[in-house]
């Protein structure tokens, strides 16, 4: 029998199983994918601990994940545009995709190109669209300057890049084990911690157009205080902040899509972005897994293999 990623009960890592489960079957307008990679998530993490239960309260046994890439195995009735063998990317809305087998509506995959690796477009769905759409959200402009915070993150790696095709001068806070990658990548790096507002202040000559949050804290404060509009700071994470300040908070939900995916994996394939992967791990190891990703301190994505 096929194996899946199961939790019964909100808690820790430890409450995370690989156990057998029946294959599932594609109804129409779906298709079932044979996993070879499934991206994990900060936000799986918080599903699983509980922090969001009253929001979208999870059902037990739940599964886990929304990325994913692999073969297409079977198709559903009335599937016209994907074929079984076909190599694609997509993601699932049912926390499911940290499983060998996954059933995906046939919309929301899309062709894997040839040049992408497995591990990259396994990663892509969350963090990809979420990049995104908080780019697009603070509408960059060539010659702006943006801040990135958590900028060697999942979406963080990837917001930088976007920004900068869009022409911007970026700046993104990181650990310093992480200002190589960013400077190799034309990002100017700056350590987060004591003194932060003047090391932005310095790297943005005084003036800052937009900033993206995707670590939290008081980093929309700081945006505001150092004069970047509501309009143009958007955060992925601090949605008391929102609340309280009126600013965006545009991520995820505002750009999943195929088409968006589709997009994403042609910047991949062109190598004019990457997806970095700190790490692989089998689906046996998902605990290992987890326990890497939740100390937040890793450069991009942590991959489930399979």
């Amino acid at each position: 029998m096929p194996k899946a990623v199961r939790f019964n009960q909100y808690g820790g890592i430890d409450v995370l199983q690989v156990v057998e489960v029946e294959k599932p079957e594609p109804g129409p307008g779906q298709v079932l994918v044979r996993v070879k990679a499934a991206g994990t998530n900060p936000g799986e993490a918080a599903i699983r601990q509980g922090v969001f239960a009253e929001q979208w309260p999870a059902t037990f046994p739940s599964g886990q994940g929304s990325d994913l890439a692999g073969i297409v195995e079977a198709v559903g009735d009335g599937v016209q545009d994907v074929a079984v063998g076909d190599e694609v990317i997509g993601f699932t809305h049912k926390r499911a995709s940290q499983a060998e087998f996954v059933v995906v509506e046939a919309g929301d995959v899309t062709p894997r190109p040839r040049n992408v690796p497995w591990e990259a477009a396994g990663a892509l769905f969350v963090a990809g669209t979420t990049a995104y759409a908080a780019v697009r959200a603070v509408a960059l402009k060539p010659g702006d300057t943006v801040a990135v915070s958590g900028a060697a993150g999942g979406v963080g790696s990837i917001a930088v890049q976007l920004a900068k095709r869009a022409g911007a001068k970026v700046i993104g806070l990181a650990s310093p084990s992480h200002h190589q990658w960013l400077s190799d990548h034309g990002v100017i790096p700056i350590a987060y911690g004591e003194g932060v507002e003047e090391r932005l202040r310095e790297a943005a000559d005084g003036h800052l157009d937009a900033f993206i949050d995707t670590f939290g804290a008081d980093y929309v404060e700081l945006a505001l205080k150092l004069g970047v509009q509501r309009e143009r700071i958007d955060t992925i994470i601090n949605f008391a902040a929102v609340e309280k300040h009126g600013v965006k908070a545009e991520g995820n939900n505002d750009a999943a899509s195929a088409e968006v995916l589709a997009e994403l994996a042609r910047l991949i394939e062109q190598k004019e972005i990457e997806v970095p992967v700190t790490r692989i791990y089998s689906l046996a190891e998902v605990q290992e897994a987890y326990r890497e990703l939740e100390q937040r301190h890793i450069l991009g994505k942590i991959v489930l293999v399979l």
